[in-house]
């Protein structure tokens, strides 16, 4: 403090007798009044060359209250295998954002890569590939950006990664009423809090299509402070040889966000496909799920949802379905995720096996461990 003084004083001496253009600023004092420059934040080592690098491995050990004998559980498309211990998906993505080129590409091995492309009439190989595409967008396309190649549907609240989802498994909505993927073109189109989309894409579920038309997709979504609605509708032929019988789909999401706790979602769907006797099948469904994150290591979510099935189009049989998901979530750390679920299935139809035997209701129990490695989002 004393020194402090002294040096004041001597500057303002100096200031009678050294004309003012020469006048230098004091070294000290200039290091105590400018801040030290701000470190620069630690970079991601799954950040490199402008690249993003994340790996993902997911299993599970399921109890089927049931027991079948076919050793599956029924209408279920990624955590299917029952009384056992299994690997859903193990998967590595590499992203680089538009600027104004870039690209994505998912490639792992699983169950859920042999689901999800379980239909598709391309080799074998493409089946280790979720997502491969492209993307452009210049600056002087004010936002607007187009994707061309593999890429996952813009239909429902759900994804393919366990890790991504509220739930473990999957809602008959994501199973059972839209598609997987698409292979084609996509744009997204800001306009203010709107954004905007069209599509042009082989099919559902498809690389290589059954037939020689194109399903044309439109998107649209509407973001308010705490509110996001989506929306989505597909159309197109979707019979193998044949470009009569056009399939829709409409697809709708309301997501509130209240806070940053809390979560809950409305789904609806409905789709329809006409028939070669030109009569029309259909199936529609609504599911809705909450999750409420009590610390940052603890969340709870729950899920229910009727699913009709109208013609047996989708499912193989006519019936109306309905269950219930209850799921407990713990952050082991920040990398590792573990849930514990509850879930009850049931139909008006003995469509459920237990046993040899085929009954109206299916109970399950799941542990289900997510190792995901990446940068932070």
């Amino acid at each position: 403090m004393r020194n402090s003084v002294f040096a004041c004083l001597i500057a303002g001496v100096s200031s009678l007798v050294v004309p003012i253009h020469a006048q230098q600023p004091d070294p000290a004092a200039q290091a105590a009044t400018t801040p030290a420059p701000a470190a620069a934040p630690a970079k991601s080592p799954f950040t490199q060359w402008g690249t993003d690098f994340s790996f993902l491995f997911d299993g599970y050990v399921d109890g089927n209250f049931n027991h079948p004998d076919s050793g599956f559980n029924q209408y279920r498309n990624f955590d299917f295998r029952a009384d056992t211990l299994h690997v859903n998906m193990g998967k590595i993505t590499i992203d680089r954002g538009p600027a104004p080129v870039g690209f994505h590409l998912d490639v792992g091995f699983g169950q859920a890569f042999d689901v999800i492309h379980s239909t598709d009439r391309a080799p074998d190989a493409f089946k280790y590939f979720e997502q491969a595409y492209i993307s452009v967008k210049p600056k002087s396309w004010k936002g607007v950006e187009v994707d061309a190649g593999e890429f996952v549907t813009s239909a429902g609240a759900e994804v393919i990664e366990s890790n991504a989802n509220w739930n473990y498994s999957r809602s008959l909505l994501f199973s059972w009423a839209i598609p997987y993927y698409h292979f084609g073109i996509r744009t997204t189109i800001p306009i203010g809090k709107f954004t905007g989309g069209f599509q042009v894409v082989q099919g559902w579920n498809n690389i290589y299509d059954n037939n020689s038309g194109k399903t044309f997709g439109f998107t649209g979504s509407y973001a308010w402070k705490k509110v996001t609605w989506s929306n989505v509708y597909y159309v197109g032929p979707e019979k193998i040889g044949t470009n009569q019988g056009v399939r829709s789909l409409i697809d709708s999401v309301v997501t509130v966000n209240p806070n940053d706790k809390l979560s809950y979602y409305v789904n609806v769907d409905y789709g329809r496909e006409r028939q070669l006797d030109n009569s029309v099948a259909s199936w529609t469904g609504i599911a809705g799920a909450a999750r409420y994150a009590f610390t940052p290591k603890w969340a709870f979510a729950a899920r229910a949802e009727w699913y009709d099935d109208f013609d047996g189009l989708m499912t193989g049989t006519k019936q109306s379905m309905n269950e219930i998901t209850l799921t407990g979530e713990y952050k082991m750390s920040n990398w590792l995720t573990s849930r514990l679920e509850f879930r009850n299935d049931w139909s008006n139809q003995p469509t459920f096996q237990s046993g040899s035997n085929y009954v109206k209701t299916q109970a399950t129990i799941l542990l289900g461990l997510m190792a995901y490695l990446g940068p932070k989002k």
